[in-house]
């Protein structure tokens, strides 16, 4: 036996073994989260906060806009919402005009139209200087939400423990193609496993952009951290929520996950976008899983072994597959081992998903191993050897600029330059 086919067995037999003991453990806990960490009875004592909705727009499409805006106005919330709207210099800026004149009436929404694109995070910010609720929920403009959302994401935060909480996210455009469908089942997979296991001990890694709320006691004082973030003396201008996250962690915060709570993004269906989606999403999770090293020893042994099994299996199955590919091309012998534990390992999960979401269509996330392994792998590589790259990829690099009047009116203080619609993973 050739030392590269030793080495493809030994890796892919690491791989099987962490992998079998982290997702056991990730099944098991993402099973308990449904229960209130809080009793409902010192819920139910607090009074109704009031929640602020911030959702940043660039060069949005008109209609995916105005069923996003639409989503909003029908919650059904009993406490005070108001509706921020901050377009960040669109070039096609006659949408949220038309979308202001369409809500002129309603006294909830505001809407602030900034002159140059100045970065997601600015427009947030630009968003939260003039609102006073107790409660900011950052709401993607490519996403809609259910009429219950504000509600049940606010119940949860009642709980002064927690500093943020996340819905569940599905593809509004999943029956587009096969890789929207693909994606729809990765977010299923992202929010029902990951996510629920990590709320089990009030520790979500990562809120999700397209709908996430926040303590804007606790924003306010991370607002200077979370606005000029850097990464080797470079701004780092992607990953703002897992960013948010990690500092709301830090500063001693829970953080959860509110499956019920259901919000639908528009997701790539097109190949091209969805790499280029992806490597901003890695650099953004290499860059702040440094950052989080020095909490997870505060927290559940669980998020450590969860920081593992998706770091070290990662770098398992790339070393297992690279050198079984090494195997067959010099010595013209097939990786059969490699093969036989990979495709089992991708059967059993499959099987896994497919049973808890009662839904057979998870066993076409088979798929999703061969996009792993040959797409997602190299490219998270390509990321980890350019995390000093900053770039969108898709829109380009953003400038500073004054911020501007609520309505055309009122003017606020530029800041310095500090993800796409969704970012996260």
């Amino acid at each position: 036996m050739t030392l590269l086919a030793t080495t493809s067995i030994a890796a892919v037999s690491l791989y099987a073994m962490l992998s079998t003991v982290y997702k056991s453990a990730q099944v098991f806990h993402a099973r308990r989260t449904t229960i209130s960490t809080t009793p409902a009875k010192d819920i139910e004592s607090t009074p109704v906060p009031s929640v602020d909705v911030i959702v940043p727009c660039f060069n949005e499409d008109p209609i995916v806009l105005s069923e996003c805006l639409a989503s909003l106005a029908e919650q059904d919330y009993v406490g005070k919402l108001r509706i921020y709207v901050v377009d960040d210099g669109s070039k096609n800026r006659d949408a949220v005009v038309a979308q202001r004149a369409v809500y002129a009436d309603d006294e909830r929404f505001n809407f602030t139209i900034l002159p140059k694109n100045v970065g997601k995070r600015k427009a947030q910010i630009a968003a939260i200087t003039q609102s006073s609720g107790d409660l900011i929920l950052n709401v993607d403009s490519d996403t809609t939400i259910a009429p219950d959302v504000v509600s049940k994401l606010s119940h949860k935060m009642r709980d002064p423990a927690v500093g943020a909480a996340m819905g569940q996210m599905k593809a509004s455009n999943q029956a587009d193609t096969w890789l929207t469908r693909l994606i729809d089942m990765e977010y299923w997979l992202a929010c029902n496993e990951e996510r629920a296991a990590q709320a089990r001990f009030g520790a979500v890694m990562c809120c999700c952009g397209p709908c996430a709320m926040y303590r804007r006691s606790a924003m306010l004082s991370l607002l200077d951290q979370y606005e000029t973030q850097l990464y080797r003396g470079k701004p780092s201008d992607f990953g703002e929520d897992r960013h948010l996250t990690i500092l709301m962690l830090s500063a001693g915060f829970r953080t959860e996950y509110v499956p019920s709570a259901i919000a639908a993004t528009v997701v790539p269906d097109t190949m091209g976008v969805y790499l280029r989606q992806q490597l901003r999403w890695a650099r953004s999770t290499f860059r702040d899983t440094l950052l989080a090293l020095p909490i997870l020893p505060g927290l559940d042994r669980y998020l450590t072994l969860d920081a593992i099994g998706q770091n070290g299996g990662l770098l398992l199955l790339a070393l297992s597959v690279l050198t079984g590919i090494g195997q067959f091309a010099l010595t013209a012998t097939v990786p059969w081992w490699t093969i036989l534990v990979i495709g089992s390992m991708t059967l059993v999960r499959c099987s896994v998903a497919a049973y808890r979401a009662r839904e057979l269509r998870f066993l076409g996330f088979a798929l999703h191993t061969l996009v792993n392994i040959f797409l997602l792998i190299p490219l998270k590589a390509y990321a980890l050897c350019t995390l000093s790259n900053s770039d969108w990829l898709s829109r380009g690099s953003v400038a500073v600029a004054p911020t501007v009047g609520q309505q055309g009116a009122t003017k606020m203080p530029g800041r310095a330059t500090s993800e796409i619609a969704y970012s996260g993973e």
